[in-house]
């Protein structure tokens, strides 16, 4: 198996969600880094930034559509997959006119994820 070369990074408030995530990525020969907040995401940016960011859209204290555009305001291009278990009216919309690079539901199809990543990273 090759090594990971491109590291991912989960942002997620479901603890589960980050461990079955960070293990499918891994089979797919991807490094991982995984956080329970947006606010914890922010604060790894000083020590590295992802080749891709996967954020849960629902998660309490900012949202992954806030963490999108707060990274747009301070400039930070990092390509995002929005993943959501509640898809509301407009939210796709909303993620996309965002920067999103996907928007994805709940529960995933591993395949489409990691089609997902390799399309923003050049991975696969």
């Amino acid at each position: 198996m090759p090594k990971p070369t491109t590291c991912i990074a989960i942002v997620d408030d479901d603890a589960a969600v980050r461990k079955a995530l960070a293990r499918l990525l891994r089979m797919s020969s991807f490094e991982t880094e995984t956080f329970g907040s947006g606010e914890e995401f922010l604060d790894s940016l000083s020590r590295r930034t992802p080749a891709c960011l996967i954020a849960d859209l629902q998660m309490p204290e900012m949202t992954g559509l806030q963490l999108q555009h707060h990274l747009a305001r301070v400039g930070v291009r990092i390509p995002t997959i929005i993943i959501t278990a509640h898809d509301e009216a407009g939210a796709r919309e909303r993620c996309e006119a965002a920067g999103a690079s996907a928007y994805l539901l709940k529960p995933l199809q591993p395949a489409a994820l990691v089609a997902a990543i390799n399309a923003v990273t050049g991975h696969g």
